[in-house]
């Protein structure tokens, strides 16, 4: 599975961890940065994932910042972006499951690395269910 992936200054360490493990697993993985340690502006990178997940079917992203919520949102501005904020494996799951993400968003300031982990491994694992909850995806999107 090709996977892109972003982060501020905040997600970093996180970032270059899940990088070396999902490429471990398999996984061609390309960086939208950051690629420093110094202060940064989340949604470049976010901005950046979310518009190669948009370009590339069957493309996933993950997104880190301090809290997650800055990085999900500036994905969300994207059409056809799905980007959900996990912090547990099964918010991830329901998120891949019921809500089709494509992205998904992590908070590096609040979780483990061990969590980071089993929250991405639950994210690649779930299958999008489709059913009732393909009214309801739909509903997602906003015509311009």
């Amino acid at each position: 599975m090709h996977i892109l992936i972003g982060s501020d200054h905040a997600g970093i360490e996180l970032k270059h961890h899940l990088k070396d493990r999902l490429r471990a697993a398999g996984h061609s993985i390309t960086d939208k940065g950051t690629h420093v340690k110094e202060s940064v502006d989340y949604p470049d990178h976010a901005h950046a994932v979310a518009e190669a997940v948009m370009q590339e079917e069957g493309a996933l992203g993950i997104l880190i910042c301090g809290s997650g919520n800055g990085v999900n949102m500036a994905a969300n501005r994207h059409q056809g972006i799905r980007s959900a904020l996990a912090w547990t494996p099964e918010l991830a799951t329901l998120a891949r499951q019921h809500n089709d993400a494509n992205i998904l968003a992590l908070p590096a300031r609040f979780i483990t690395t061990e969590m980071a982990d089993t929250i991405v491994d639950a994210f690649l694992a779930g299958q999008y269910e489709g059913g009732r909850h393909q009214r309801r995806v739909r509903k997602i999107e906003i015509e311009p």
